[in-house]
Order: structure tokens, then sequence, then C-alpha cells
């Protein structure tokens, strides 16, 4: 095992100490001022085109490769240091890699008088320089099984620069190319991380034995078929195939959270949360699968992707993360854990759900939806901001 480079701590800011802190913290401040943004936007109209296109296109762009990319890298740099046993950034270069990525939020704001290469090129160096700092550890302690997340890295990459070129006019089709491969792939990343440590979780969480239920046949098949559907979906345009494909990928992963079901997790917050969002991945596909039968908006099936899947994981995972790595007992969360789930479960509810019972008032179920993520992030950072800001409870070093 190599030996982590470590200096003993020092002062009563441990901010910059390992990834998850900063990135963690940026993530839920962004997630309250960017959805405001689009409240603002949606609900009341307020004018606002950054990079000269429709809102609702930057929505979504902000969402993935801003919100979702600063979880995955604050995740990814906390989970290679303890792969590998080797140190990445912290202290000074962790600041400045936080800094790239806000930048990288702040400048389509300025885009009538910032080039957009410029812009593109601020915010796609953000995701190079995270590949490169992750790959670096791998590499050299070959870690060759975590090449898989490498490479997905380097795709959102390519899904991004696909975006900027859509916005610049040389790719016709980029801005949606861009959005739905950036989906997709954290999708991906969502189902390879989520297989190797929900069950490990769930078994180790609960106050009791159990024995959950893994399926090679499943995680095969699955990576194939969504490779498929992603393909179907975003670059063939083709929905009926896209559909077929999503209503298999609705059964296999249904047998594999099924394999994970225990009745002791409903006692703990930190494993029924990545129970529940695993569980709108899955409904997500059911939507996808019937939206051409049942004639519904396919935007239902992407909100269950996003709110209910990526909103809902990665504030759960970064929930358990940021309680384990600073030495916390994970079994002992803060007593706000169960609103704050809710909330954002509530908000996944409202979005996904409720336009099915009635269109008519879709406008104030998206504005309800909007208010409940920003008070779940809100009183999340009520109750993590000490413990992303303050040293290890245990004195160690991260």
């Amino acid at each position: 095992m190599l030996s982590i480079e470590e200096s003993p701590p020092t002062g009563s800011l441990a901010l910059f100490n390992l990834g998850f802190r900063p990135f963690f913290l940026g993530a839920a401040l962004f997630s309250v001022t960017t959805m405001s943004w689009w409240m603002a936007v949606y609900i009341f109209s307020w004018q606002s085109r950054p990079l000269g296109i429709s809102p609702a296109a930057w929505h979504a762009h902000e969402m993935i490769f801003g919100y979702s990319i600063a979880v995955i890298s604050g995740f990814l740099l906390t989970a290679v240091k303890n792969w590998t046993g080797i140190q990445t950034p912290h202290r000074v270069p962790l600041a400045l890699l936080l800094l790239l990525w806000l930048v990288g939020r702040v400048l389509p704001y300025f885009s009538q008088a910032v080039p957009i290469e410029l812009i593109a090129i601020v915010d796609n160096s953000f995701l190079g320089i995270l590949f490169l700092v992750v790959a670096f550890p791998v590499i050299r302690a070959k870690q060759w099984k975590q090449v898989g997340i490498l490479s997905k890295i380097l795709l959102m990459l390519a899904s991004n620069v696909t975006f900027y070129l859509g916005v610049a006019g040389v790719v016709e089709k980029g801005i949606h190319w861009g959005l739905y491969s950036g989906l997709y792939l954290i999708l991906s990343l969502i189902f390879v991380m989520g297989r190797r440590v929900i069950p490990f979780f769930i078994e180790r969480g609960v106050d009791e034995p159990v024995k959950l239920t893994n399926r090679k046949w499943v995680d095969r098949s699955s990576l194939v078929l969504f490779i498929g559907f992603w393909i179907a979906d975003v670059f063939l345009n083709h929905q009926n195939l896209a559909a077929v494909l999503a209503g298999i990928l609705f059964l296999l992963h249904g047998i594999r959270l099924a394999g994970w079901y225990t009745l002791a997790m409903w006692r703990k917050p930190l494993l029924w949360v990545l129970y529940i969002a695993y569980g709108f991945l899955v409904i997500g596909f059911l939507l996808k699968a019937v939206a051409p039968v049942l004639n519904i908006s396919s935007y239902l099936a992407t909100h269950a992707f996003t709110v209910g899947g990526i909103g809902v994981m990665t504030l759960g995972m970064m929930s358990r993360v940021a309680l384990g790595h600073t030495g916390r007992n994970i079994k002992h969360p803060p007593a706000t854990l169960s609103w704050i789930f809710s909330l954002v479960l509530a908000g996944a509810i409202v979005r996904v759900f409720f336009p099915l019972i009635s269109t008519n008032q879709y406008t104030l179920w998206v504005g309800c939806s909007q208010v409940l993520w920003i008070l779940a992030f809100v009183l999340f950072l009520l109750a993590y901001l000490p413990i992303l800001l303050r040293p290890r409870v245990d004195g160690r070093y991260g």
C-alpha cells in the first residue's frame, strides 16, 4: 500500500483538507442559488439568458455540469485517496480547483462581454484537470478497476464540449446531445457506484445480520442495454426503441433493487434515502417506457432521473460521506436529517407525479418542487456547515 502524504492538523478551519469538504459545500450553496435563479425565471418571468440560450437549457446544464459535477468531484477526490493511498489535491491546489469550478459557474452570466470560447475553455478546463488529478493516483497505484470511472469523466468532458459547440452553432444538435449525454453519464456513475456501496452500506448499517443479493447477469446486461438506450434516445432520436430498452432496464434495475431490500433499513435515514433515490431511477425508466403509449411528457422521466434520482442520491451521499470522513458516528446523524431527506423527496414526488394527476396546475407543481428543493438544501447547509468547516473529531487530517 502506498502511504498517504499527510500533514498534522493545524488551526480550526479544515475546509481544504480533503476534496469532499469544499465541493460538497460549494454544491449545496450552488444548488440553492441556481434553483432560486430558475424559480425567478420560470415562475416570476425574470429575464436572464446566460450564453444566449433558453433558460431551461441553462438550468439543465448547471444542474448537470455545475451541481452534479461538484458532488462527483468531492466524492472522487475523497474516494480515490482511500482507494489508492495517495494524497489528492488539498490546501492551495484544492482551493484553486474549487475556484476554477466557481469561475465556470459565474462567467456565463457575463456572456455578452466575455467570448463564448473563453467561457468554454474555463468550464471544460475544470473537467480536464479533475480527470488528471483523479487519474494520476489511480495509474500510480495501478488500480485498473477504476478505469471505467475515469473514462466517464472524459466522456463528461466530451459532452460538455459538445454542449458548447452547440451553443456556438458549430454542432446543430450539440446542446441536446451534450445535456442528455451528461445526464446519462451521471446516471451510469450512480449505477456503478450504487452497485458498489448501497448494499454494502445497508448490510453494515442495519442493526441485524442481513445478506443482500447481487446478480452478475443483471450488472452486465443492464450496462450494455443502458448504452443502447443512451444511443437510441439521444443520437438516433428513436423514441420507440428507447422506450423498449427503458422497459427492460426498468425490470433489470427493479430486480437489482429488490435484492437490496430489507425491512431494517427503514429505521436508518442514511440507508433508506439511498434506496429510495435508486427507486426513482427505476421509476424514470418506467416513465420513459410508457411515455409513447400513454402520451405523457418525457420530462417526467427526466425529472425522475434528476430530482428524484440524482438529487436525492447526491444529498444522501453527501450527508453520509461528510459524517464518515470527519470521524463522526454515521449511526448518529444530525437530528434534522429525516426532515432534510423528506423535503427533497417531497419535491421529487410533486415534480414527477403531481403533473400526472393534474396538468392544468403544472406551473404550481414546478414551483412547489423548487421551494421544497431549496428548503432541503438550506437545512442541509445549516446542519453540515460546521461539519464541513471544522477538523475531524478524531484529530486526524482530512
